[in-house]
């Protein structure tokens, strides 16, 4: 049971995390992490991303305009930007370890210990990636929210709503994190190969019959 049990959960481990790795890419190039309804023009929405602002028309044009300077960027956005790029990087790199410590590859599958490290190193850097993931769109999260109901700002100011994007990214950490859940938990359960079985199924019966034999008279 556990030689079966063991590299599914692995797989499903790899099969998730790579899932968040997706989402987190997709997350940082998104332009919607927030979005902005006008009252005087109800036909556009304004967006807004790590890269670029757009405006989105009724009738389905879409008009995107990049930021000119990393300077002129609220602080949240700049510190998301270096944020994404250090989980989609560790994310990848925890892809590539993890890959080579699965049982399921035939490469180096005498080094079970050096495998093993693969799959904590993976998981480890799972972890991370997913951590670094929810951070930044929840510090975005939070100033929308703050400045939505910041009370020294007038009513008529439109104010800045939670784009689709910060969903995303949320969803993304939570993937990455269960991933790298999952690759750990493998390495603590112990895996036991038919070869060890029928040794000792062998070394018993050996053991019976030279019992059997010091038995008779």
């Amino acid at each position: 049971m556990a030689s079966v049990y063991r590299p599914m959960m692995q797989l499903s481990g790899i099969l998730v995390s790579l899932l968040g790795w997706v989402l987190s890419c997709l997350t940082t190039y998104l332009p919607q992490w927030k979005n902005l309804n006008l009252e005087l023009n109800e036909l556009e929405i304004w967006t807004m991303g790590l890269w670029q602002a757009c405006v989105v028309q009724e009738e389905g044009g879409m008009q995107c305009k990049d930021f000119d300077s990393f300077l002129a960027l609220p602080p949240e956005l700049r510190i998301s930007r270096i944020l994404m790029f250090f989980s989609n990087g560790s994310g990848l790199l925890g892809l590539l370890l993890s890959g080579f410590g699965l049982d399921c590859l035939k490469i180096g599958e005498r080094q079970q210990e050096q495998k093993k490290r693969l799959l904590l190193f993976g998981g480890m850097l799972f972890w991370i990636s997913g951590i670094t993931a929810i951070a930044p769109v929840s510090w975005v999260a939070h100033s929308t929210v703050q400045e939505f109901w910041n009370e020294n700002i007038p009513d008529i100011v439109p104010r800045w709503d939670f784009g689709e994007a910060l969903f995303v990214g949320w969803l993304a950490g939570f993937c990455l994190i269960l991933g790298g859940s999952l690759l750990n938990c493998t390495i603590c359960s112990t895996e036991v190969h038919p070869s060890s079985v029928h040794y000792a199924v062998a070394e018993q019966q050996d053991q019976c019959q030279h019992l059997e034999t010091e038995a008779r008279p």
